[in-house]
């Protein structure tokens, strides 16, 4: 099957990481994967959540928001403020965005601090939340070199990345990373969130008017998994520009 852009079944979007986009952030990558553009900021605060004083929880604590600017689709989208509430689909993903990093966080190491992530999508073109997840990863990272400079930690909570990346089956083929177009047309869609050995974080999957088998949903894991070694490749890439070493 020949896609739109001619990437192979297996093949993921071109890639690319912009650090420090964000100059007053703590930690802020502007993301592209193909046409989907996000920005990942970081900022961290030296407090902790109420709940977590009046539970008596020890450590720091790591939250995130998303959101969709109005230009970042065809047709302006209205921005959750105008409605008075936050819709489903973004509160699900930055619940989501949160989960993840989560995950891989030592937020003990974190110390009485606060953690916010905003992933803001500028242009969308299908995977905005995983784009959001696998930028968020890599700023996450300038964060902490910025903090382990600033001895303000002694070193990295962050025990390992994580990427994330699409799969879905489009006309009875499996296929990876898909742009809208082909997410419009998907059968079955699905998400996967794993570490970089390849470890589970959370895995979003259903079918649109449709059902899959088990061997589909092994061929999008499986397709899934090739991503999101890619992805973090890429992301090591970035980070080998970076003075302080990666989480190992």
């Amino acid at each position: 099957m020949q896609r739109s852009d001619g990437r192979a079944l297996d093949q993921i979007r071109a890639i690319n990481f912009e650090l420090n986009i964000a100059p007053h952030a703590s930690g802020s990558v502007l993301v592209a994967m193909g046409n989907t553009r996000v920005i990942c900021g970081v900022t961290i605060e030296e407090i902790v959540p109420r709940w977590m004083k009046d539970q008596g929880v020890t450590g720091g604590w790591l939250t995130a928001e998303y959101s969709m600017l109005p230009y970042s689709t065809t047709t302006r989208k209205q921005r959750d403020i105008a409605k008075g509430r936050l819709d489903g689909r973004s509160s699900e993903i930055q619940r989501l965005i949160g989960r993840s990093l989560r995950s891989v966080i030592d937020l003990e190491k974190l110390g009485p601090r606060t953690m916010w992530i905003d992933c803001d999508v500028l242009q969308a073109d299908g995977g905005t939340r995983t784009a959001a997840i696998t930028g968020a990863s890599l700023a996450v990272t300038v964060a902490w070199k910025k903090l382990l400079e600033e001895k303000k930690i002694a070193s990295s909570p962050m025990r390992k990345l994580i990427a994330a990346v699409s799969a879905g089956i489009v006309d009875g083929n499996a296929m990876v990373d898909l742009n809208y177009e082909e997410d419009k047309a998907a059968a079955v869609d699905l998400n996967l969130v794993a570490t970089e050995d390849g470890e589970f974080v959370e895995i979003q999957g259903s079918g649109e008017e449709a059902t899959f088998t088990q061997g589909q949903l092994g061929e999008m894991l499986a397709l899934g998994h090739k991503g999101i070694r890619d992805l973090i490749a890429a992301q090591r890439n970035t980070i080998a520009l970076l003075t302080v070493t990666a989480p190992t």
